[in-house]
């Protein structure tokens, strides 16, 4: 007889260290299971082709080729292994011919999306692993990798180093070693375990591939930097040769505009007697020296801009054009050189270079004709075609009306060859040479836009 006890059994108090222990290993089980599954499900960068971006043709195809030829190896020898563990006759065919195709046809995959393609992988593997578990013939053979399906994920795992960040080729070589391990408790008899030797080369696959990786990343940064630091010294080489111009321009050219500015100015007040016509014309003289002058202040401005070198931006001051133009006829015909100017009622909407360019090349015409041909009768005419499409810039001037010597004698040509490259900047066209008359003709077509740089660099090369 036994006497049944009415007080309940407590349970055994639990220890609230134990239980803060336990929770926290979960937690940091869920956060590392979290950082898996967000590595193994974010590839590194969009879908190029892996060496995509060298300039060998032949190393861009490479990685199909590769591809292409495991891929037609593997297949068959995926199968016919396969088979031979037993898998054969009825829906084992079936099973076979998916799961081979399943394990090899996806590393054409891996050219352009290699963790795609080794979540495909690595799940037919998986599956393979599986239905091989039951096989009539596995004893004394490997599993649960069989010789194609490592082969096969090694050359993945290539593909993968060569794309993916270092966590996720982490988190890939873990699962995979995490994997091996639980099939190990439910390997068949007699089978020689892979699951061990495919870890290890999965390892060091992934470690000699992110080496390669990072080698050539340093080799693309330094030579980046080794392009930049050679365009900073063309650079700073070009900034000091314009400064050195400016230097001279401000030393040389603009001290002598000061003193031709202040010599007509005060010619009137130093020398007694002087015609008005004269006073006048030492006037004339002191403006077009003080206009040079500011032209000069600009000029040195632009070259000593860095600023402007570096955004191209537009000049702080306004750029002459052919609104100008009766002013420059102006100050040539007080020059003594008689000139015609003829000009279109409604003067066309230019971009500033053609506008600039148009100006320039009539400015040089008159200079010329002042210096080789003074007192020849000019013709400064400029016209745009019915379409609106071209401008048509003419300067033509006679023979002198007596024989003199020319003011210059030792030309240097830099003033045709300034016109020939403003036009070409514009992508225009200059046709200049002597008249049987003795005179000479300058004319330039100009586009009424100017050509973009980008799309002039195309059509010429």
């Amino acid at each position: 007889m036994f006497t049944r006890s009415l007080i309940p059994d407590r349970e055994p108090a639990r220890s609230p260290g134990r239980e803060s222990a336990r929770s926290r290993t979960m937690r940091a089980a869920r956060q590392a299971l979290r950082v898996l599954a967000a590595e193994l499900g974010t590839p590194a960068g969009p879908g190029t082709p892996l060496f995509g971006n060298v300039h060998s043709r032949w190393l861009r195809r490479l990685p199909y080729i590769v591809a292409c030829a495991f891929t037609v190896i593997l297949l068959p020898s995926t199968g016919t292994v396969l088979s031979n563990y037993g898998m054969s006759g009825g829906l084992a065919v079936w099973l076979v011919g998916g799961l081979a195709t399943a394990q090899t046809v996806p590393l054409l995959l891996a050219v352009t999306r290699p963790l795609q393609a080794w979540w495909v992988i690595f799940a037919a593997d998986i599956l393979c692993a599986m239905a091989l578990t039951g096989a009539d013939r596995i004893a004394g053979r490997a599993w649960p990798w069989p010789p194609p399906v490592v082969i096969g994920y090694l050359v993945l795992m290539l593909a993968l180093s060569l794309r993916e960040r270092r966590r996720t080729l982490m988190a890939v070589w873990l699962t995979t070693g995490v994997v091996g391990l639980l099939f190990a408790p439910v390997a068949p008899d007699r089978s020689h375990s892979t699951g061990v030797l495919l870890f290890v080369l999965t390892g060091v696959l992934l470690l000699m591939g992110a080496i390669l990786r990072e080698r050539g990343a340093v080799q693309r940064k330094l030579l980046e930097q080794e392009t930049i630091s050679e365009a900073e010294r063309a650079r700073r080489t070009l900034l000091e040769e314009r400064a050195r111009i400016a230097r001279e321009l401000h030393d040389v050219v603009a001290h002598h505009m000061s003193v031709i500015t202040v010599q007509a100015d005060s010619a009137p007040y130093r020398i007694s007697g002087i015609p008005k016509e004269a006073q006048e014309e030492f006037g004339a003289i002191a403006a077009t020296a003080r206009e040079s002058l500011a032209e000069m202040r600009r000029l040195l401005g632009v070259l000593r801009s860095e600023e402007a070198e570096r955004h191209h931006g537009p000049e702080k001051t306004p750029q002459p054009g052919i609104g100008q133009l009766p002013k420059l006829v102006e100050g040539t015909v007080r020059a003594g050189v008689p000139v015609e100017l003829a000009l279109p009622e409604e003067l066309p909407a230019l971009e500033p270079a053609v506008d600039l360019s148009a100006y320039r090349i009539v400015q040089e015409a008159l200079a010329n004709v002042v210096r080789h041909a003074p007192g020849a009768r000019t013709r400064v005419s400029v016209t745009a075609t019915a379409d609106r499409s071209r401008l048509t810039v003419l300067v033509v001037n006679s023979a002198p009306p007596a024989p003199s010597a020319p003011l210059e004698t030792g030309g240097t040509g830099h003033g045709l060859i300034g016109m020939r490259e403003r036009v070409r900047l514009v992508d225009g066209s200059l046709d200049t040479g002597p008249l049987p008359d003795g005179g000479f003709r300058v004319a330039a077509r100009l586009p009424l836009s100017a050509l973009p740089l980008s799309a002039k660099d195309s059509a010429t090369a």
